[in-house]
């Protein structure tokens, strides 16, 4: 597997790809690819990268793993493919959005508009197979993800990250909140967005702080 990914992350991250576990990762992605069908499609696995550089993030969304089902996950997390159906947490996600900022709920899953204006998209493992979630975690993507959070963390000033649900939020344990704004609430799940998601405002609350440090704010 050829590393294909935007010219500004291979400079930031072009360590990581010479370490012992990635050389491992690769091996096993590739043979996944090769055996099995795996999600997203093998030229989307660094999609929240290339439509978002390094130096043009303003916000961080971490997710966990890649929808498994048949034509949802296009690399971004929460977001899926045009004209599927929308996921239960996507559509609270957009439920939030109506509620926090009067914008009514899309019927649009496709993040890749919120991904090109600054919102870096980011699942915490990059690839799963097909109907069986959680199937390549524990083999190498969380420390490649951990190492963009740090070095986004420690590079970047004044970055909003989003973190939600406990995974995320103890993957943004590293983060220095004395330079960036960290907003924390339970998961959008159906299991449990009643219980802090909605209301925690996290999308007005994102573009108060963009706008206040000179930056445009998303249009969600």
């Amino acid at each position: 597997m050829e590393v294909r990914i935007d010219s500004s992350w291979k400079e930031i991250l072009g360590a990581e790809f010479d370490k012992e576990y990635f050389v491992r990762l690769t091996e096993f992605v590739r043979a996944e690819y090769g055996r099995r069908t795996v999600y997203p499609p093998a030229s989307k696995i660094f999609a929240a990268f290339d439509s978002c550089p390094f130096d043009k993030v303003k916000v961080v969304i971490l997710g966990q793993d890649p929808y498994h089902g048949e034509g949802q996950a296009n690399g971004l997390c929460f977001s899926v493919n045009p004209g599927i159906a929308l996921p239960r947490s996507l559509v609270n996600i957009f439920k939030e959005v109506a509620a926090d900022t009067g914008t009514p709920p899309s019927t649009d899953g496709d993040l890749s508009r919120w991904a090109r204006q600054g919102v870096l998209m980011l699942n915490a493992t990059l690839t799963v197979g097909a109907h069986s979630p959680g199937s390549h975690q524990g083999h190498g993507w969380e420390e490649f993800t951990d190492a963009v959070v740090r070095n986004l963390a420690e590079k970047r000033q004044g970055l909003v990250f989003i973190l939600w649900g406990s995974y995320a939020i103890r993957k943004g344990a590293i983060i220095d909140r004395d330079r960036h704004l960290v907003l924390t609430s339970a998961h959008p799940s159906p299991l449990s967005a009643a219980r802090g998601f909605f209301g925690n405002h996290h999308f007005t609350r994102t573009n108060q702080w963009l706008q206040s440090h000179g930056l445009t704010p998303i249009a969600w």
